[in-house]
């Protein structure tokens, strides 16, 4: 856990983010440094991903709904969690994962 400010992306859109720090960002496992993350802010948990940014380095989005009143400037206790670790393959999704002869009976 750790404490993070909040900032309004500057441009079109106008999100707003936490600045994850350094010692803190977890490893980009996907594409224009993506990473799906369980994030916790002020202990609202929600699945969504953090992105690294040239300029403002990692950053994890927080709607509205999670943040409530807090805005650009204020802080928030942020807790982040790979996503790839917890995830449960589908029953689908693991049948097609098997590989080589089937099992004997």
């Amino acid at each position: 856990m750790f404490r993070a400010k909040l900032f309004k992306y500057p441009g079109p859109g106008g999100w707003t983010f936490a600045r994850i720090p350094e010692r803190h960002a977890v490893p980009a496992t996907h594409p224009w440094g993506r990473t799906p993350v369980f994030a916790t802010v002020d202990g609202k948990r929600w699945s969504t991903s953090v992105w690294r940014d040239r300029k403002h380095g990692t950053l994890l989005p927080v709607p509205a709904k999670i943040r409530g009143a807090k805005q650009d400037g204020d802080t928030v206790m942020v807790t982040l969690e790979p996503r790839g670790s917890l995830e449960v393959l589908s029953p689908v999704r693991s049948a097609n994962r098997r590989r080589g002869p089937p099992p004997r009976a």
